[in-house]
């Protein structure tokens, strides 16, 4: 693997036209790949690559305050897996009122816990660095942001991998923090499944399913103040 001076070396020169819509390229056609996960394992030497994409994120006063477990095992995953039902079956319960969105929400496929090549567990680690973060005394929060930036990171390297990568948001923390013994004052932020795939869909899951459309860009745009929608 680069050390991160090689590669500052590396690419350090001028982004080419050809390298800018190679990135947008990568950019618009990532998706949160739940399916399509294929039997292939990913070599090691590009789970690090993609790894230390993510680590060359920006954060909160250089704090890098992210650490990722890697979950290959199928037992430890079997039991994610459970929680991932637990938790869905929550979620299912509060359409109650509304049966033909509750069935089409328990007709998602909203994970690939065991179809995946493997888990990755994104966490936080507040103590890092501490007592002073130069950036963070005014907004805390700002380093979950950080873990945030590395995981959109880890994403696009994946992507430009043509490896599919899911980030499973319907589980419970307490427990994952039990399989994994993760230490109490670290912050599990992402459960991502990672695998090559048959295929990339062209549209995210549920703009394909009709729950959700993407908003134009002229509804989330303001100039100035909140609202302004004119410039």
């Amino acid at each position: 693997m680069l050390s991160s001076k090689n590669l500052q070396n590396k690419y350090r020169k001028q982004i080419t036209k050809y390298e800018r819509e190679g990135f947008y390229k990568i950019l618009f056609s990532r998706r949160d790949v739940r399916s399509h996960f294929i039997k292939k394992d990913i070599p090691m030497e590009t789970i690090l690559r993609i790894i230390n994409a993510a680590h060359h994120a920006p954060s909160v006063g250089y704090s890098q305050p992210w650490n990722f477990i890697l979950v290959k095992e199928e037992q430890t995953r079997k039991k994610i897996k459970d929680s991932f039902l637990n938790e869905h079956e929550k979620a299912s319960k509060l359409l109650e009122n509304d049966k033909i969105k509750q069935n089409k929400y328990k007709s998602f496929k909203l994970e690939g816990i065991l179809e995946s090549n493997f888990n990755i567990c994104v966490t936080y680690d507040y103590t890092k660095f501490a007592p002073f973060i130069i950036g963070k005394t005014s907004i805390p929060e700002t380093g979950i942001y950080s873990v945030c930036c590395a995981i959109q990171n880890l994403w696009l390297a994946a992507r430009a991998e043509e490896i599919g990568m899911g980030w499973v948001s319907i589980i419970s923390n307490r427990e994952l923090k039990k399989i994994l013994g993760i230490p109490k004052y670290i912050k599990p932020i992402a459960y991502l499944c990672l695998g090559y795939v048959s295929n990339f869909a062209h549209l995210p899951d549920l703009e394909n399913a009709n729950w959700l459309k993407r908003l134009a860009l002229n509804e989330i745009i303001y100039f100035e103040k909140w609202g302004k929608k004119s410039n």
